[in-house]
């Protein structure tokens, strides 16, 4: 088997900013995830290599089964842990970065990919067309949907002012989480689903991935999926 793990490393994954001890944001979580499934795949003898992208791809390693690579791949997965905010925006071009994997990636791999998937909702037909260009190119596709689903998903904030900092455009905002709490959640509702539609037609796995819960979601995914593969 051949895996090629896509992290999306954009700010918005470093959300959220403010931890408890022990607590992790959503890129945090995906390099745990990630780490725990090469584990598997090492163990297995597997062929692995990681991706990272935000506007673009910025580190590629194609999948490889030697120790060598193995350990590359575990240093580049530390450097993440000390990724903080920076200081420009740094944004999501998802489309983008899924083609370039479609096309470099050996034919018939089993691409997992942990990203927030949060972009302007005008993109929404780039990120399809890339996700059905996996697919064209044979590949199996599972897209782990990282959010902190109490804050992202569900809105759930205290009923007073707050300072809302976009952490990609660097925009600001002061409001009532109250006064927009149907209108964002009626929003969110629609973008999701859209992905996950798109994702049930190209007969891509969609795994919703709640930081606030454990990655066993994730491992027991992978498993499914490699199971399958493997019948």
């Amino acid at each position: 088997l051949r895996c090629q793990i896509i992290i999306d490393t954009s700010n918005s994954m470093l959300f959220p900013l403010e931890r408890k001890q022990g607590a992790m944001n959503k890129l945090t979580f995906s390099v745990y995830a990630a780490a725990a499934m090469i584990q598997l795949l090492k163990n297995q003898r597997d062929a692995i290599g990681i991706t990272f992208f935000d506007k673009e791809i910025h580190k590629h390693y194609s999948a490889k089964s030697n120790p060598t690579q193995q350990k590359l791949i575990y240093h580049e997965l530390e450097e993440l842990l000390n990724k903080t905010v920076y200081e420009e925006a740094s944004t999501t071009e998802s489309a983008k970065a899924l083609d370039q994997v479609a096309e470099i990636v050996h034919r018939r791999s089993l691409i997992v990919i942990f990203s927030d998937m949060f972009e302007d909702q005008s993109n929404l037909e780039s990120i399809f067309a890339a996700l059905q260009h996996l697919k064209y190119k044979k590949h199996d596709v599972v897209l782990f949907h990282v959010a902190d689903k109490k804050q992202e998903l569900d809105f759930e904030f205290e009923n007073r002012p707050h300072h809302f900092i976009d952490i990609e455009t660097k925009q600001e905002i002061k409001l009532n989480p109250n006064e927009v709490k149907e209108m964002y959640l009626k929003k969110i509702h629609e973008y999701t689903e859209a992905i996950k539609l798109k994702c049930g037609q190209y007969k891509i796995d969609f795994v919703e991935a709640d930081i606030n819960q454990g990655f066993d979601v994730v491992l027991q995914t992978y498993l499914v999926k490699r199971g399958a593969m493997l019948r």
